[in-house]
Protein backbone atom coordinates (compact mmCIF):
# COMPACT_ATOMS: atom_id res chain seq x y z
CA UNK A 1 0.00 0.00 0.00
CA UNK A 2 1.06 3.85 -0.30
CA UNK A 3 0.80 6.99 0.82
CA UNK A 4 -0.86 9.87 -0.32
CA UNK A 5 1.63 11.05 -2.84
CA UNK A 6 0.61 11.12 -6.59
CA UNK A 7 -2.74 10.48 -8.13
CA UNK A 8 -4.04 8.12 -10.97
CA UNK A 9 -6.59 8.16 -13.15
CA UNK A 10 -8.35 4.58 -13.31
CA UNK A 11 -11.88 2.65 -14.63
CA UNK A 12 -12.90 2.67 -10.80
CA UNK A 13 -12.16 4.97 -7.94
CA UNK A 14 -13.36 3.04 -4.41
CA UNK A 15 -13.40 5.80 -1.88
CA UNK A 16 -13.20 4.01 1.52
CA UNK A 17 -10.82 0.15 2.06
CA UNK A 18 -13.51 -0.93 5.25
CA UNK A 19 -14.77 -4.20 4.52
CA UNK A 20 -17.35 -3.37 1.84
CA UNK A 21 -14.63 -0.97 0.06
CA UNK A 22 -12.19 -4.01 -0.13
CA UNK A 23 -14.55 -6.41 -0.83
CA UNK A 24 -15.81 -4.26 -3.99
CA UNK A 25 -12.48 -3.38 -5.06
CA UNK A 26 -11.60 -7.31 -4.80
CA UNK A 27 -14.33 -9.08 -7.26
CA UNK A 28 -13.73 -5.86 -9.38
CA UNK A 29 -9.90 -6.54 -10.16
CA UNK A 30 -10.69 -10.50 -10.24
CA UNK A 31 -12.62 -9.14 -13.43
CA UNK A 32 -10.03 -7.19 -14.80
CA UNK A 33 -10.87 -3.59 -13.95
CA UNK A 34 -8.49 -1.07 -13.32
CA UNK A 35 -9.59 -0.16 -9.70
CA UNK A 36 -7.73 2.08 -7.08
CA UNK A 37 -8.91 2.34 -3.13
CA UNK A 38 -8.60 5.70 -1.11
CA UNK A 39 -8.52 5.47 2.79
CA UNK A 40 -8.21 8.20 4.90
CA UNK A 41 -6.80 6.22 7.56
CA UNK A 42 -3.37 5.46 7.86
CA UNK A 43 -4.33 0.98 7.73
CA UNK A 44 -7.19 -0.76 6.03
CA UNK A 45 -10.24 -1.99 7.92
CA UNK A 46 -12.38 1.22 8.26
CA UNK A 47 -14.64 0.00 11.48
CA UNK A 48 -13.06 -3.10 11.89
CA UNK A 49 -9.16 -2.87 13.25
CA UNK A 50 -7.16 -3.91 16.05
CA UNK A 51 -4.96 -2.11 18.29
CA UNK A 52 -1.63 -3.79 19.61
CA UNK A 53 -1.14 -2.48 23.31
CA UNK A 54 1.91 -3.92 25.32
CA UNK A 55 1.74 -6.91 23.12
CA UNK A 56 -2.61 -6.98 24.16
CA UNK A 57 -4.83 -7.07 21.19
CA UNK A 58 -7.52 -4.95 21.28
CA UNK A 59 -10.49 -4.52 18.75
CA UNK A 60 -11.88 -1.59 18.29
CA UNK A 61 -15.02 -2.13 19.99
CA UNK A 62 -15.90 -5.53 21.14
CA UNK A 63 -16.28 -7.35 18.04
CA UNK A 64 -17.04 -10.95 16.57
CA UNK A 65 -16.37 -13.36 13.81
CA UNK A 66 -18.83 -15.50 13.09
CA UNK A 67 -17.75 -18.31 10.18
CA UNK A 68 -20.82 -19.18 9.64
CA UNK A 69 -21.44 -15.97 7.34
CA UNK A 70 -22.13 -17.20 3.92
CA UNK A 71 -20.82 -13.91 2.09
CA UNK A 72 -17.26 -14.13 4.91
CA UNK A 73 -16.77 -17.95 3.19
CA UNK A 74 -17.07 -16.65 -0.28
CA UNK A 75 -14.79 -13.83 0.40
CA UNK A 76 -11.85 -15.39 2.13
CA UNK A 77 -10.54 -18.25 3.21
CA UNK A 78 -11.59 -18.34 6.85
CA UNK A 79 -8.88 -20.95 8.15
CA UNK A 80 -6.13 -18.26 7.19
CA UNK A 81 -7.32 -16.26 10.16
CA UNK A 82 -6.64 -19.26 12.35
CA UNK A 83 -10.12 -18.24 14.43
CA UNK A 84 -10.74 -18.82 18.38
CA UNK A 85 -13.77 -19.68 19.22
CA UNK A 86 -15.70 -19.13 22.09
CA UNK A 87 -17.51 -21.58 24.35
CA UNK A 88 -21.11 -22.49 22.89
CA UNK A 89 -23.14 -20.34 25.46
CA UNK A 90 -23.85 -18.01 27.92
CA UNK A 91 -22.77 -17.51 31.56
CA UNK A 92 -26.08 -15.36 33.55
CA UNK A 93 -25.10 -13.40 36.69
CA UNK A 94 -28.56 -13.76 38.92
CA UNK A 95 -28.91 -11.96 42.28
CA UNK A 96 -26.89 -14.70 44.24
CA UNK A 97 -25.21 -16.99 41.96
CA UNK A 98 -24.12 -17.52 37.80
CA UNK A 99 -25.11 -20.19 35.71
CA UNK A 100 -24.13 -21.63 32.19
CA UNK A 101 -27.00 -21.24 29.83
CA UNK A 102 -24.79 -24.05 27.11
CA UNK A 103 -25.79 -24.12 22.84
CA UNK A 104 -28.69 -26.66 23.20
CA UNK A 105 -27.40 -27.60 19.53
CA UNK A 106 -23.99 -27.78 20.22
CA UNK A 107 -23.96 -29.11 24.24
CA UNK A 108 -26.94 -31.14 23.71
CA UNK A 109 -25.76 -33.76 26.70
CA UNK A 110 -25.79 -30.41 29.26
CA UNK A 111 -29.36 -29.38 28.50
CA UNK A 112 -30.69 -31.48 30.98
CA UNK A 113 -28.49 -30.12 33.71
CA UNK A 114 -28.88 -26.38 32.44
CA UNK A 115 -32.86 -26.59 32.72
CA UNK A 116 -32.65 -28.01 36.37
CA UNK A 117 -29.48 -25.55 37.35
CA UNK A 118 -30.07 -22.59 35.23
CA UNK A 119 -33.17 -21.31 36.00
CA UNK A 120 -35.37 -21.80 33.33
CA UNK A 121 -39.18 -23.35 33.16
CA UNK A 122 -40.49 -25.18 30.49
CA UNK A 123 -42.91 -22.00 29.62
CA UNK A 124 -39.97 -20.44 29.17
CA UNK A 125 -38.12 -23.34 27.12
CA UNK A 126 -41.24 -23.41 25.13
CA UNK A 127 -41.74 -19.42 24.48
CA UNK A 128 -37.95 -18.93 23.71
CA UNK A 129 -38.43 -21.90 21.06
CA UNK A 130 -41.59 -20.19 19.78
CA UNK A 131 -39.97 -16.84 19.37
CA UNK A 132 -36.96 -18.45 17.48
CA UNK A 133 -38.66 -21.15 15.18
CA UNK A 134 -38.87 -18.47 12.23
CA UNK A 135 -34.80 -18.72 12.16
CA UNK A 136 -35.49 -21.51 10.25
CA UNK A 137 -37.07 -20.08 7.35
CA UNK A 138 -34.38 -17.33 6.59
CA UNK A 139 -36.49 -16.47 3.19
CA UNK A 140 -39.20 -15.82 5.12
CA UNK A 141 -37.38 -13.71 7.45
CA UNK A 142 -35.41 -11.55 4.98
CA UNK A 143 -38.70 -11.36 2.69
CA UNK A 144 -39.63 -9.21 5.94
CA UNK A 145 -43.35 -10.83 5.95
CA UNK A 146 -45.08 -10.00 9.49
CA UNK A 147 -41.93 -8.35 10.79
CA UNK A 148 -42.19 -6.10 14.13
CA UNK A 149 -39.75 -5.16 16.96
CA UNK A 150 -37.88 -7.55 18.31
CA UNK A 151 -39.93 -6.15 21.70
CA UNK A 152 -43.03 -6.49 20.12
CA UNK A 153 -41.78 -10.34 19.00
CA UNK A 154 -40.39 -11.27 22.39
CA UNK A 155 -44.14 -10.17 23.95
CA UNK A 156 -46.09 -11.85 21.43
CA UNK A 157 -44.23 -15.06 22.52
CA UNK A 158 -44.70 -14.51 25.76
CA UNK A 159 -40.92 -14.50 26.76
CA UNK A 160 -40.34 -12.69 30.04
CA UNK A 161 -38.22 -13.22 33.13
CA UNK A 162 -34.95 -14.55 33.13
CA UNK A 163 -35.10 -15.91 29.74
CA UNK A 164 -36.07 -11.97 28.72
CA UNK A 165 -33.35 -10.06 30.25
CA UNK A 166 -30.92 -12.58 29.10
CA UNK A 167 -32.17 -12.64 25.36
CA UNK A 168 -32.38 -8.60 26.02
CA UNK A 169 -28.88 -7.97 27.23
CA UNK A 170 -27.32 -10.60 24.79
CA UNK A 171 -28.59 -9.39 21.99
CA UNK A 172 -28.14 -5.88 23.16
CA UNK A 173 -24.13 -6.38 23.09
CA UNK A 174 -24.87 -7.76 19.37
CA UNK A 175 -27.09 -5.20 17.54
CA UNK A 176 -25.84 -2.41 20.03
CA UNK A 177 -29.94 -1.54 21.09
CA UNK A 178 -31.21 -2.01 24.56
CA UNK A 179 -34.64 -0.65 23.32
CA UNK A 180 -36.06 -4.01 21.08
CA UNK A 181 -36.77 -1.21 18.63
CA UNK A 182 -34.51 -3.69 16.10
CA UNK A 183 -35.86 -5.03 13.65
CA UNK A 184 -36.99 -8.91 14.98
CA UNK A 185 -36.16 -10.93 11.59
CA UNK A 186 -32.58 -9.28 11.78
CA UNK A 187 -32.13 -10.41 15.18
CA UNK A 188 -33.52 -13.91 14.11
CA UNK A 189 -31.19 -14.45 11.38
CA UNK A 190 -28.07 -13.44 13.55
CA UNK A 191 -29.88 -15.77 16.24
CA UNK A 192 -29.60 -18.11 13.18
CA UNK A 193 -26.23 -17.56 12.48
CA UNK A 194 -25.29 -18.40 16.40
CA UNK A 195 -26.76 -21.70 15.95
CA UNK A 196 -24.69 -22.45 13.00
CA UNK A 197 -21.39 -21.49 13.69
CA UNK A 198 -19.54 -21.00 16.59
CA UNK A 199 -18.35 -16.83 16.57
CA UNK A 200 -14.73 -16.59 17.22
CA UNK A 201 -11.30 -14.04 17.06
CA UNK A 202 -9.06 -14.42 14.50
CA UNK A 203 -5.36 -15.28 16.03
CA UNK A 204 -3.91 -11.68 15.03
CA UNK A 205 -7.57 -9.97 15.94
CA UNK A 206 -10.18 -8.28 13.83
CA UNK A 207 -7.77 -6.50 11.59
CA UNK A 208 -6.79 -9.70 10.26
CA UNK A 209 -10.32 -9.92 8.23
CA UNK A 210 -9.37 -6.80 6.19
CA UNK A 211 -5.35 -7.30 5.71
CA UNK A 212 -7.01 -11.08 4.00
CA UNK A 213 -9.37 -8.73 1.98
CA UNK A 214 -7.24 -6.52 1.21
CA UNK A 215 -4.45 -8.82 -0.07
CA UNK A 216 -5.76 -8.98 -3.86
CA UNK A 217 -5.42 -5.26 -4.55
CA UNK A 218 -3.09 -4.43 -2.06
CA UNK A 219 -0.54 -2.87 -4.25
CA UNK A 220 -4.16 -0.50 -5.68
CA UNK A 221 -4.54 0.74 -2.19
CA UNK A 222 -3.74 4.55 -1.58
CA UNK A 223 -3.60 5.43 2.62
CA UNK A 224 -3.95 8.81 4.11
CA UNK A 225 -5.97 9.93 1.05
CA UNK A 226 -9.66 11.35 1.62
CA UNK A 227 -11.71 12.45 -0.79
CA UNK A 228 -13.26 15.68 -0.33
CA UNK A 229 -14.92 16.67 -3.71
CA UNK A 230 -16.25 14.66 -6.25
CA UNK A 231 -17.81 16.33 -9.29
CA UNK A 232 -18.97 15.04 -13.11
CA UNK A 233 -16.90 15.76 -15.93
CA UNK A 234 -18.55 14.79 -18.98
CA UNK A 235 -19.81 10.89 -18.48
CA UNK A 236 -16.69 10.62 -15.66
CA UNK A 237 -16.37 11.64 -12.40
CA UNK A 238 -13.29 14.06 -10.78
CA UNK A 239 -12.59 13.11 -7.21
CA UNK A 240 -9.94 15.40 -4.94
CA UNK A 241 -8.40 15.13 -1.89
CA UNK A 242 -7.87 18.72 -1.68
CA UNK A 243 -3.76 18.34 -3.28
CA UNK A 244 -4.70 15.83 -6.30
CA UNK A 245 -7.89 15.04 -8.77
CA UNK A 246 -8.17 12.01 -10.64
CA UNK A 247 -10.24 10.78 -12.96
CA UNK A 248 -12.82 7.56 -12.80
CA UNK A 249 -15.10 6.13 -15.23
CA UNK A 250 -16.83 4.87 -12.41
CA UNK A 251 -16.78 6.00 -8.34
CA UNK A 252 -17.94 3.65 -5.41
CA UNK A 253 -18.86 5.33 -2.13
CA UNK A 254 -17.88 2.82 0.41
CA UNK A 255 -17.63 4.68 3.77
CA UNK A 256 -20.15 4.39 6.82
CA UNK A 257 -23.63 6.03 6.67
CA UNK A 258 -23.13 9.43 8.11
CA UNK A 259 -19.68 9.82 5.64
CA UNK A 260 -21.41 8.38 2.98
CA UNK A 261 -23.96 11.74 3.54
CA UNK A 262 -21.49 14.02 3.31
CA UNK A 263 -20.27 12.65 0.00
CA UNK A 264 -23.07 11.70 -1.82
CA UNK A 265 -26.02 13.64 -0.08
CA UNK A 266 -27.92 10.46 0.47
CA UNK A 267 -30.05 10.12 3.70
CA UNK A 268 -28.08 10.41 6.93
CA UNK A 269 -28.81 6.86 8.56
CA UNK A 270 -28.83 6.81 12.45
CA UNK A 271 -25.95 5.09 13.76
CA UNK A 272 -25.36 3.38 17.53
CA UNK A 273 -22.08 3.57 20.13
CA UNK A 274 -20.33 1.48 22.16
CA UNK A 275 -18.03 2.01 25.14
CA UNK A 276 -15.57 -0.89 25.22
CA UNK A 277 -12.73 -1.51 27.76
CA UNK A 278 -10.11 -3.32 27.77
CA UNK A 279 -8.16 -4.15 31.10
CA UNK A 280 -4.47 -6.53 31.89
CA UNK A 281 -4.98 -9.18 34.66
CA UNK A 282 -1.99 -11.35 35.72
CA UNK A 283 -4.73 -14.00 37.13
CA UNK A 284 -8.08 -14.88 36.42
CA UNK A 285 -10.02 -17.99 38.00
CA UNK A 286 -10.46 -20.72 35.49
CA UNK A 287 -14.42 -20.95 33.60
CA UNK A 288 -16.11 -20.87 30.48
CA UNK A 289 -15.13 -19.04 27.50
CA UNK A 290 -18.35 -17.53 26.73
CA UNK A 291 -19.80 -13.89 26.95
CA UNK A 292 -21.31 -13.17 30.77
CA UNK A 293 -24.58 -10.86 31.02
CA UNK A 294 -25.91 -9.53 34.03
CA UNK A 295 -29.70 -11.51 34.11
CA UNK A 296 -30.79 -9.21 37.22
CA UNK A 297 -34.13 -7.55 37.30
CA UNK A 298 -31.85 -4.14 38.51
CA UNK A 299 -28.21 -4.44 37.53
CA UNK A 300 -25.69 -2.59 39.37
CA UNK A 301 -24.06 -1.15 36.16
CA UNK A 302 -24.64 -0.10 32.13
CA UNK A 303 -22.33 -3.15 30.75
CA UNK A 304 -24.28 -5.16 28.37
CA UNK A 305 -21.28 -7.97 27.86
CA UNK A 306 -18.36 -8.88 29.34
CA UNK A 307 -15.44 -11.79 28.86
CA UNK A 308 -12.38 -12.95 29.69
CA UNK A 309 -11.27 -12.20 26.05
CA UNK A 310 -7.99 -14.61 26.54
CA UNK A 311 -10.04 -17.60 27.83
CA UNK A 312 -11.28 -17.94 24.45
CA UNK A 313 -8.33 -16.35 22.17
CA UNK A 314 -4.96 -16.81 23.97
CA UNK A 315 -3.64 -14.70 21.41
CA UNK A 316 -4.45 -11.67 22.78
CA UNK A 317 -2.47 -11.09 25.71
CA UNK A 318 0.99 -12.27 25.94
CA UNK A 319 1.93 -15.22 27.99
CA UNK A 320 0.55 -15.59 31.53
CA UNK A 321 -1.25 -12.44 31.27
CA UNK A 322 -5.12 -11.94 30.45
CA UNK A 323 -7.56 -9.83 28.87
CA UNK A 324 -10.75 -8.93 29.91
CA UNK A 325 -13.16 -6.82 28.18
CA UNK A 326 -17.11 -5.23 28.88
CA UNK A 327 -18.75 -3.14 26.62
CA UNK A 328 -21.82 -0.35 27.32
CA UNK A 329 -24.14 0.82 24.83
CA UNK A 330 -23.16 4.78 24.36
CA UNK A 331 -25.60 7.79 22.31
CA UNK A 332 -26.72 11.16 22.40
CA UNK A 333 -29.25 10.26 24.99
CA UNK A 334 -27.09 8.03 27.32
CA UNK A 335 -24.19 9.43 29.43
CA UNK A 336 -20.78 7.37 28.44
CA UNK A 337 -20.32 5.50 31.69
CA UNK A 338 -16.44 6.07 33.20
CA UNK A 339 -13.95 3.53 33.34
CA UNK A 340 -13.87 2.95 37.21
CA UNK A 341 -18.08 2.13 36.41
CA UNK A 342 -17.42 -0.27 33.84
CA UNK A 343 -14.75 -1.79 36.05
CA UNK A 344 -16.60 -2.41 38.96
CA UNK A 345 -19.93 -3.86 36.76
CA UNK A 346 -17.65 -5.80 34.97
CA UNK A 347 -15.93 -7.59 37.82
CA UNK A 348 -19.26 -8.51 39.25
CA UNK A 349 -20.84 -9.99 36.37
CA UNK A 350 -17.66 -11.97 36.06
CA UNK A 351 -17.43 -12.98 39.78
CA UNK A 352 -13.64 -11.68 39.85
CA UNK A 353 -11.81 -9.41 42.11
CA UNK A 354 -11.05 -6.51 39.43
CA UNK A 355 -8.31 -4.80 41.82
CA UNK A 356 -5.22 -5.76 40.28
CA UNK A 357 -6.43 -4.92 36.98
CA UNK A 358 -4.78 -2.33 34.52
CA UNK A 359 -6.45 -0.75 31.82
CA UNK A 360 -4.94 -1.32 28.13
CA UNK A 361 -7.36 0.54 26.45
CA UNK A 362 -10.09 2.29 26.22
CA UNK A 363 -12.61 3.17 22.63
CA UNK A 364 -15.38 4.89 22.01
CA UNK A 365 -17.21 4.18 18.73
CA UNK A 366 -19.90 6.63 18.64
CA UNK A 367 -20.72 5.47 14.87
CA UNK A 368 -20.41 1.86 15.43
CA UNK A 369 -23.37 0.32 13.75
CA UNK A 370 -26.45 1.75 11.58
CA UNK A 371 -30.17 1.39 13.23
CA UNK A 372 -32.17 -1.60 11.48
CA UNK A 373 -35.39 -1.05 12.30
CA UNK A 374 -38.56 -3.22 11.20
CA UNK A 375 -39.60 -4.11 8.71
CA UNK A 376 -36.35 -5.26 7.46
CA UNK A 377 -34.51 -4.04 4.49
CA UNK A 378 -31.86 -6.08 2.85
CA UNK A 379 -31.60 -4.30 -0.07
CA UNK A 380 -30.88 -0.61 -0.41
CA UNK A 381 -30.72 0.89 -3.63
CA UNK A 382 -26.91 0.79 -4.79
CA UNK A 383 -26.75 3.65 -7.14
CA UNK A 384 -28.05 7.04 -6.83
CA UNK A 385 -29.42 9.23 -9.01
CA UNK A 386 -26.03 11.17 -10.00
CA UNK A 387 -24.85 7.61 -10.48
CA UNK A 388 -22.63 7.12 -7.78
CA UNK A 389 -22.53 3.67 -6.80
CA UNK A 390 -22.69 3.26 -2.62
CA UNK A 391 -22.11 0.02 -0.52
CA UNK A 392 -21.22 -0.91 2.72
CA UNK A 393 -23.66 -1.89 6.03
CA UNK A 394 -25.79 0.86 5.69
CA UNK A 395 -26.69 -0.44 2.41
CA UNK A 396 -27.66 -3.64 3.34
CA UNK A 397 -27.95 -5.56 6.58
CA UNK A 398 -25.71 -3.86 9.91
CA UNK A 399 -23.39 -6.74 10.05
CA UNK A 400 -19.90 -7.90 8.68
CA UNK A 401 -22.32 -10.22 6.25
CA UNK A 402 -24.09 -7.36 4.69
CA UNK A 403 -21.20 -5.17 4.56
CA UNK A 404 -19.36 -8.02 2.35
CA UNK A 405 -22.44 -8.99 0.29
CA UNK A 406 -22.30 -5.16 -0.11
CA UNK A 407 -19.27 -4.48 -1.55
CA UNK A 408 -19.75 -7.81 -4.00
CA UNK A 409 -23.29 -6.53 -5.23
CA UNK A 410 -21.66 -3.30 -6.36
CA UNK A 411 -18.74 -4.51 -7.89
CA UNK A 412 -20.87 -7.21 -9.98
CA UNK A 413 -23.22 -4.39 -10.72
CA UNK A 414 -20.29 -2.24 -12.45
CA UNK A 415 -19.21 -5.19 -14.26
CA UNK A 416 -22.57 -6.28 -15.88
CA UNK A 417 -23.49 -2.61 -16.69
CA UNK A 418 -19.78 -1.92 -18.25
CA UNK A 419 -19.76 -4.96 -20.27
CA UNK A 420 -23.05 -4.28 -21.85
CA UNK A 421 -22.10 -0.93 -22.51
CA UNK A 422 -18.88 -2.15 -24.12
CA UNK A 423 -21.34 -4.85 -26.67
CA UNK A 424 -23.75 -2.22 -27.63
CA UNK A 425 -21.12 0.35 -28.25
CA UNK A 426 -18.16 -2.00 -30.00
CA UNK A 427 -19.86 -3.35 -33.63
CA UNK A 428 -19.66 -6.83 -34.82
CA UNK A 429 -15.85 -7.76 -36.52
CA UNK A 430 -16.72 -8.05 -40.33
CA UNK A 431 -17.01 -11.46 -42.19
CA UNK A 432 -13.44 -12.47 -43.49
CA UNK A 433 -14.27 -12.78 -47.56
Amino acid sequence: MSDNSGAEDCDVLVIGAGLAGLRCAGVLARSGHDVVVWEAQDRVGGRVRTDVVDGFRCDRGFQVLNPAYPALRRAVDVAELRLQAFDAGVVVRRDHDRVTWVHPLREFRAVPKMLVRGGLTPPEVFALVRWALPALRPGALTAARDDTTLREALERSNVHGLTRRVIDRFLAGVLLDDTGSTSNAFALLLVRMFALGAPGLPADGMGALPALLARPVVDRIRLQRKAVRLVRAGVDWEVSDGDATVRAREVVVAVDGPAAAVLTGAAVPAMKGVVTDWWAADDVPPGPAMLCVDGRADPPGPVVNTAVISAAAPTYAPPGRHLVAASALIGPDRRTPSESVMRRHASDILGIDASGWTSVIRHEVADALPVQPAPLIVRRPARNPDGLWLCGDHRDTASIQGALVSGRRVAEAISAERCARTSTSTPPPGRSE
